[in-house]
C-alpha cells in the first residue's frame, strides 16, 4: 500500500482528490487542511508521498515543503496553478526538493477532475518509487537533530558568471541535445550552471512541462547560469554560449535557414506521448547535423522519451550521456537508453557538465 497524505485548504479539492485515490486499490489516504496540520499528521501517518497545494492559509505550501524536506523527507508532488506566479512557485518547490507537480485544471475543478486523475495517479505512484537525494538539505537536517530548530532555507546564490570570450564568426555545426522530465529542473541547474559563458556549442533542452512553465524556467536558469538561456517561441538562430528551452505544450525541431541552424516550435505530434518531445528533437537534429557533431544527454524522467532516438544517434557515431541511476530521481528515460546499449557514457549528475566540456573541447 502507498500511504498518501493530501494537503489542500479547499474542502472540495480534498474531497475530489480523495475520491481519485479511493478508487485505486493500492492507496491508504490521509487528509490535511493546511501545512501546519500536515506537519502534525506526518510523524504518525508516515506518508510515502505527499500531494501539496501551494496557496494555503496558516502555512503555505512552500513553507510546509521546506519543513517536510528537513524534518520528514519524503517524495512530494506539488499541486499548482497554470499561472505565471504558479509556475515560479512550482519551480522554487522543485528546487527545494519536490519530486514533481501537477497543474490544476482551468475553470471549474469539478469539471476537469476526470482529466486530472490519470496523470496525477501515475505521478504519485512514480513518486512513491522515486528517490530523495540523501544529501538534500543535509545541513539543516543535522542542525535539527542537534538543536531542534531547522530555520528557513536560504535561496541558492547565483554563481559568478564567466566573462564571455570573443566568439569566432560563423556557427560550428554541432549541438548538445538534452532531454529530461520528472526531476528535470534541478538536474538542469546542476548541469548548466557549471558551464562557461563561451561554451562552444548551442544547447537545446526538451523538458516535459506546460507552456506556462517553460518561460519562467528559462528565465530562472538565465539568472543562475553564465550561459544565456532563452525559451524558443519562434524560429531562432542557434548560437554558441546559448541554451534554448523548448516551449511547453509543443515540440521543438532543428532545421536550417540560409545554411544556419535554427530551432523552431512545432505543433505536438500525437504519435508521441510526451511533450516537448525529446524523440522528435533528436531525430530532427540528425537530419541536419552529422551524428559525430551531436551530443545527446538523457536525464531523469519517467517513461522512455528520447531513448530510441539517442540509441540511434549513438549507433550512427554520436556521443550520448545517460544520467546514472544513483542520482536520477526517476531512472526511466536514461535507464531505457542504457537498456538499449545506446549510452556512450553513464554519469552521475554532478559529472555530466564536465563530461560535456571534455567532449566539446
Amino acid at each position: 500500500m502507498i500511504r498518501l497524505l493530501i494537503v489542500d485548504d479547499s474542502a472540495l479539492m480534498r474531497k475530489l482528490l480523495g475520491q481519485i485515490f479511493a478508487t485505486e486499490d493500492d492507496f491508504e489516504i490521509a487528509l490535511a487542511r493546511d501545512g501546519a496540520e500536515a506537519l502534525k499528521i506526518m510523524p504518525s501517518f508516515r506518508p510515502d508521498v505527499v500531494t501539496l497545494d501551494i496557496h494555503m492559509p496558516q502555512m503555505d505550501g512552500l513553507t510546509c515543503l521546506d519543513r517536510i524536506m528537513i524534518e520528514h523527507p519524503c517524495p512530494v508532488v506539488m499541486v499548482s496553478s497554470l499561472t505565471e506566479d504558479g509556475a515560479r512557485e512550482t519551480l522554487a518547490a522543485l528546487e527545494m526538493g519536490a519530486i514533481d507537480f501537477i497543474a490544476k485544471p482551468a475553470g471549474a475543478i469539478s469539471l476537469g477532475i476526470d482529466e486530472l486523475a490519470p496523470p496525477l495517479v501515475e505521478k504519485v505512484r512514480q513518486a512513491a518509487r522515486s528517490r530523495i537525494r540523501r544529501s538534500l538539505r543535509l545541513t539543516e537536517r543535522l542542525r535539527l537533530a542537534r538543536t531542534g530548530s531547522s530555520g528557513r532555507a536560504a535561496a541558492p546564490a547565483r554563481p559568478v558568471a564567466a566573462a564571455p570570450s570573443r566568439r569566432r564568426d560563423g556557427l560550428r555545426q554541432g549541438l548538445v541535445l538534452i532531454g529530461t522530465s520528472t526531476g528535470g529542473p534541478p538536474a538542469l541547474d546542476a548541469v548548466l550552471s557549471p558551464l562557461p559563458a563561451d561554451f562552444d556549442l548551442p544547447i537545446i533542452v526538451a523538458q516535459h512541462m506546460p507552456a506556462s512553465f517553460t518561460g519562467p524556467l528559462a528565465r530562472r536558469l538565465d539568472t543562475i547560469c553564465a550561459l544565456t538561456v532563452r525559451e524558443v517561441t519562434q524560429p531562432t538562430r542557434l548560437e554558441r554560449g546559448h541554451v534554448y528551452i523548448a516551449r511547453g505544450d509543443a515540440d521543438i525541431l532543428i532545421s536550417t535557414q540560409a545554411g544556419t541552424l535554427v530551432a523552431m516550435p512545432a505543433p505536438t505530434d500525437p504519435a508521441h506521448l510526451w511533450h516537448p518531445s525529446v524523440e522528435r528533437m533528436v531525430r530532427s537534429a540528425m537530419k541536419h547535423v552529422p551524428a559525430s557533431n551531436l551530443v545527446g544527454v538523457l536525464m531523469t524522467g519517467m517513461g522512455n522519451d528520447g531513448a530510441a532516438a539517442m540509441a540511434d544517434l549513438h549507433a550512427a557515431g554520436g556521443h550520448t550521456i545517460a544520467e546514472a541511476q544513483e542520482t536520477a530521481v526517476v531512472w526511466g528515460m536514461p535507464g531505457d537508453l542504457v537498456a538499449r546499449e545506446g549510452a556512450t557514457d553513464i554519469k552521475p549528475l554532478d559529472q555530466i557538465s564536465q563530461c560535456l566540456m571534455d567532449r566539446v573541447s
